[in-house]
């Protein structure tokens, strides 16, 4: 329901999500590889671009056999169905070590064959229609004991292919396009067969379930919920404490690839700001970090001076033998726009607000400080170092305020009186608290809010996850809190800006005595330009606030005010995003080594219901084209890889062209990990390989 002020608004019904959540984008971290047959990836170099991937690598042969590691997590698994709305990164990240994965991630994000479960794997037919086979590996089991077959493999397939409603999945995004599954030479060769055809078939049967696990609604719904009795990869999941916060994943006995190195990998629920704390007394031993904590870890490592020995006190000692990983993280922040929502109806005022925007700042700002490479991310479907990508902004234009003027005398907006400039910064005054200058203005609807967390999310469905501010029970269908990646988890207020720029978010995109300037009004046919920015309320989320205010500033300096609006987290997709109630807002999504699957439903055009709702898929910015949906569908049904991609790449452009959503920057992975420990860090686009993790020895 919506509120009173936003009743004429169509309703809008949210489908199920049609594509899968980006489980696959590593499962670890997130979900982990020789040639892929049939599946072919396009060029470049294989060794990731800086700041794409920093892991501290070693042979196998130079790691202990024995061990113990301990890795912080947000919370233990809700499920441990990865198919399911409440499926959460801890889920993916269990389903990573435990379960099938037939295709797993290179460190450029390009999905290859993974030999522990596929001999081979090829497209074997194209026309009349498209079939691809399987060659199993021959001692591939089950824990119990049991051969993995096609039989496995046709089960998922009925049970994901959105066709029984008695199975409550989160979609069927190519499930749906399966004709058959079914058995060929003998139980370890699968043959599928699609119905219409598919780029994105690797994307399919990871994590891989038993067939007893997906055979009815029941044993789908419920059998997974606090227990996984099964597993098929290195490890198999141990006890659970809850009252402790702890999931033990022990060697699997059964397995049949390299062994594992760690004898248990322990999963610990620690809160994001407690983790500084609990690497340096000992209670975990991996944990990705806030900024804040990055900071104090740099700061105990940092070369010894003359004076430091009082400078250090013995409660950092802890952290002396720790080392940060630093990457850029395969999730994607953006400024959405809401094209139902008043001006921003108008293209011509979206294409404003996008020239307004300097993204540039804002990435420098984020990301700077840390370390990393400082560019704004100029696709809405690939990420730096993913094979294909291309910065497509130059089909809206670079950030140019005069360009933005222009375009708002355009669309009829003339400037008035202008008014002192000035901003504070966003203050959690309440459920709905309002910021800005224009104190007597109603924002039209209720308040909500965007803050940091990890990957998987979500985003696309994905997805990245919860780190301070994050919404306790995010609905499916939901992306992925926007993450400035300077998120104070700890309270500190400690990241992006820090070291390199120490300016508050008031002093942003104003320049040089911006207080004491003033700042143009626009108005059209008496009515103000004012636009409402949703902003999370927690305080982990005032770094991301920041990024806010340091926009709200960009916009005024062209005449659109925001009034800030800052909301309790746990409603902020459910009763603002996805409900469209707001103008602006900040979230972030997930990238997909498969995005013409996966990015189709966040781009595409909302269409009509019969009962008069809105279907919006997973596009919450409610801007789309005829043309954006057909070349995603070509793309999906483009069998040439490199064809495919650049069918999505030319879609990319035409999103920018349609001005509805802007992305800002990667955000920042920081890991810390104890200096002993190998195979471990900031994976970025690539998938952990747990077999391979453990202590030097």
């Amino acid at each position: 329901m919506f509120p009173l002020s936003t009743s004429q608004r169509p309703r809008v019904r949210r489908l199920r999500r049609t594509r899968r959540s980006a489980a696959l984008l590593a499962a670890g971290a997130l979900l982990p590889l020789p040639a892929l047959a049939g599946c072919g990836s396009t060029g470049g170099s294989d060794e990731p671009p800086a700041g794409i991937q920093d892991v501290a690598a070693a042979p196998r042969a130079k790691i202990a056999d024995k061990g113990t590691l301990t890795w912080a997590v947000d919370a233990l698994p809700a499920t441990y169905n990865a198919f399911q709305s409440d499926a959460d990164a801890t889920t993916r990240q269990v389903a990573g070590a435990v379960l099938p994965a037939l295709f797993t991630l290179d460190g450029r994000g390009r999905p290859q064959r993974n030999p522990d479960y596929l001999l081979s794997a090829e497209v074997v037919a194209r026309e009349p229609r498209q079939v691809v086979v399987y060659r199993l590996h021959p001692g591939a089991v089950w824990s119990d004991g049991t051969p993995i077959t096609a039989a496995d493999f046709e089960a998922q397939w009925k049970a994901l292919r959105g066709r029984d409603s008695a199975f409550w999945s989160t979609g069927n995004a190519g499930y749906d396009r399966i004709d058959k599954v079914e058995r060929g030479a003998d139980a370890r060769e699968v043959k599928i067969t699609f119905a219409k055809p598919y780029v994105d078939w690797a994307s399919l049967f990871t994590p891989l379930y038993p067939r007893a696990a997906m055979a009815s609604g029941n044993a789908f719904n419920d059998s997974m919920r606090k227990e996984l009795k099964f597993a098929a990869g290195p490890f198999r999941v141990g006890e659970r404490n809850d009252g402790q916060g702890t999931l033990t994943l022990v060697r699997n006995p059964r397995w049949w690839g390299d062994r594992a190195k760690l004898d248990r990998l322990v999963l610990r629920a620690v809160p994001r700001g407690e983790r500084a704390d609990a690497l340096a007394n000992g209670g975990v031993d991996l944990a990705d970090i806030t900024p804040a904590a990055a900071e104090r870890i740099d700061r105990v490592n940092a070369p010894a001076k003359k004076t430091d020995d009082a400078n250090k006190p013995e409660a950092s000692a802890g952290l002396r033998d720790l080392v940060v990983h630093r990457a850029l993280e395969p999730v994607w922040t953006q400024l959405a726009l809401n094209g139902t929502s008043g001006a921003l109806a108008d293209e011509r005022v979206r294409r404003a607000v996008v020239r307004a925007v300097d993204r540039k700042e804002l990435a420098r700002y984020v990301l700077g400080a840390l370390g990393l490479p400082a560019d704004p991310l100029g696709s809405h479907v690939l990420v730096a170092g993913q094979p294909g990508y291309e910065d497509n902004s130059d089909a809206v234009g670079p950030a140019d305020p005069g360009a933005a003027r222009d375009l708002l005398a355009d669309a009829g907006w003339k400037e008035g009186r202008g008014e002192p400039a000035g901003r504070g910064p966003a203050q959690a005054d309440g459920a709905g608290a309002r910021h800005g200058r224009d104190d007597k203005a109603e924002p039209h609807g209720a308040p909500d809010p965007a803050s940091p967390g990890n990957p998987e999310s979500p985003a696309p469905g994905s997805a990245p996850e919860p780190a301070a501010g994050v919404p306790a029970e995010k609905p499916e269908n939901l992306p992925e809190p926007a993450d400035a990646g300077e998120e104070g988890g700890d309270g500190s207020g400690s990241g992006a800006g820090t070291g390199g720029d120490d300016k508050s978010a008031r002093d942003a995109g104003g320049g040089k005595g911006n207080a004491a300037k003033t700042v143009p009004v626009r108005f059209k046919d008496g009515k103000r330009l004012a636009l409402r920015f949703i902003l999370p309320k927690s305080t982990g989320a005032e770094p991301l606030r920041q990024v806010g205010e340091r926009i709200a500033r960009q916009l005024d300096a062209v005449g659109i005010h925001t009034d800030l609006v800052t909301v309790d987290d746990a409603g902020y997709f459910r009763d603002h995003i996805a409900s469209g109630d707001f103008d602006l807002a900040l979230y972030s999504w997930p990238a997909s080594a498969f995005p013409a699957t996966d990015a189709r439903p966040i781009f595409a055009k909302p269409r009509p219901a019969a009962d008069g709702s809105l279907q919006v898929e997973q596009n919450y910015t409610r801007v789309g084209t005829d043309q954006i949906d057909r070349l995603f569908e070509q793309a999906s049904t483009e069998l040439d890889a490199e064809a495919s991609r650049d069918l999505v790449v030319r879609a990319d452009a035409r999103i920018w062209a349609a001005a509805g959503s802007v992305p800002l920057y990667q955000r920042p992975e920081l890991v810390a990990s104890r200096r002993a420990l190998a195979n471990v860090g900031a994976f970025g686009l690539a998938s952990p390989r747990y077999q391979d993790m453990g202590f030097l020895r």
